[in-house]
């Protein structure tokens, strides 16, 4: 199978990728890098030419609604009207849980993502969405942006923030202030695995769920990250900390009870990830 992946060359892309690879499948991975931008179209052409299915683990550089929209709207147009030329069979989207109830509620970056699934739903093409939790690899993320730092969002990117300003603070006096709310973290090894497994299955023309096996306070895993990389810094729940600018219901990032759930848990997550970065880079 002739497969692009859009966003091939980032951290989920890179894995699906290999995986596809391994399986025996002609993979394109396409990227700016590659020369291939789904914004602007520049490169789609050729890149899906004689391509049968298509994975969009793109994202957006801008998290508010106006600029997400405008990436989202165009490069999702750009891929469905490219791809349906060129014949694809399949149109695969990595997104995030949660994100309906949020583009009701909040609006903003979740509003431009809900947008996109609109999109591709409402086209010609047979197509799988597929929704995942909070990615272990960016728990450390969510912790700098607590401190102030510029974080990113979305499916190949962390996808739980803080506000700045109050949490900055905090942050300064070596203190971190969460959002009160729960998450259900997976392990970007297993969201490939999603997206591959997917992938390689007939269009579902639906939304599926994936998620880790445990239930976590936001508090309480950025706490076993800062704890595994001996960050001093303290973290506790503040009501008035917010999400992406969004104010969060407890659950409101929690998949529902048909979610496939791997069994990745975060703290072996953790002790290999510490293992793999210890040894010389000689044995790696």
């Amino acid at each position: 199978m002739r497969i692009v992946v859009v966003g091939g060359t980032g951290l989920i892309g890179s894995k699906v990728v290999a995986r596809l690879q391994d399986a025996g499948h002609e993979v394109t991975p396409a990227a700016r890098s590659t020369g291939v931008n789904s914004y602007t179209g520049e490169g789609l052409e050729a890149a899906l030419n004689g391509a049968e299915t298509v994975i969009d683990l793109s994202n957006s550089s801008y998290t508010d609604q106006a600029g997400a929209l405008e990436f989202f709207y165009s490069s999702t147009l750009n891929l469905l009207t490219y791809g349906r030329a060129a014949g694809v069979g399949h149109h695969v989207a990595l997104s995030v849980v949660g994100t309906d109830r949020l583009a009701q509620t909040e609006r903003g970056y979740f509003f431009a993502k809900d947008a996109q699934e609109t999109l591709i739903r409402r086209s010609s093409v047979p197509y799988s969405l597929v929704h995942a939790t909070q990615f272990f690899e960016f728990v450390r993320s969510i912790a700098d942006a607590a401190g102030g730092s510029s974080g990113s969002v979305g499916p190949d990117a962390s996808v739980a923030s803080l506000s700045r300003g109050r949490s900055a603070a905090s942050a300064r006096q070596g203190r971190l202030r969460l959002a009160e709310a729960s998450v259900q973290p997976i392990a970007g090894d297993d969201v490939a695995a999603a997206v591959t497994e997917t992938t390689l299955g007939e269009p579902t023309n639906a939304t599926r769920e994936f998620t880790g096996p445990e239930i976590f306070a936001l508090r309480d895993l950025v706490r076993l990250e800062l704890r595994a990389r001996q960050d001093p810094r303290e973290v506790e729940a503040d009501p008035l900390a917010r999400y992406f600018g969004n104010t969060l219901a407890p659950d409101e990032l929690l998949p529902g009870p048909d979610a496939y759930r791997f069994s990745t848990r975060f703290e072996d997550w953790l002790r290999a990830r510490d293992r793999a970065e210890s040894e010389p880079a000689a044995a790696r």
